[in-house]
């Protein structure tokens, strides 16, 4: 199973994205999902993580107060809405489903990613 994301794009510092995340064939209703970013040269890093009902999330510092992670599960959907983007947040974004219904910060916890969606921000 692969997860598909969409809504990369090309922007400028302190405009807004939301990227949207959908698991054709496979519900993630029970399973805690996350989006993680990486960007040229550097590793892979958590961005947000939500459970599976939406009553836990975790954000990075560095999108704390910008981004917002929801879900909607009757969409089987996951969404990323990212405000105020700033050129160090270029980086392609991936979502994933994980292995539990809570939430965790590993890569190691997730199971089923997305090819990964590019978010360019220029200065």
């Amino acid at each position: 199973v692969q997860l598909q994301a969409s809504g990369g794009g090309l922007v400028q510092a302190g405009d807004s994205l939301r990227l949207s995340c959908v698991a054709p064939g496979r519900r993630f209703s029970n399973n805690g999902m996350a989006w993680f970013r990486q960007a040229p040269g550097k590793e892979r890093e958590v961005v947000a993580v939500i459970s599976w009902n939406g009553g836990g999330t975790y954000y990075a510092d560095f999108v704390k107060g910008r981004f917002t992670i929801s879900r909607d599960n009757a969409k089987n959907t996951v969404y990323l809405q990212m405000n105020t983007l700033k050129p160090e947040d270029t980086a392609v974004y991936y979502c994933a489903a994980g292995r539990y219904a809570g939430w965790r910060t590993s890569s190691n916890d997730y199971d089923y990613w997305g090819r990964g969606t590019l978010v360019t921000v220029s200065s």
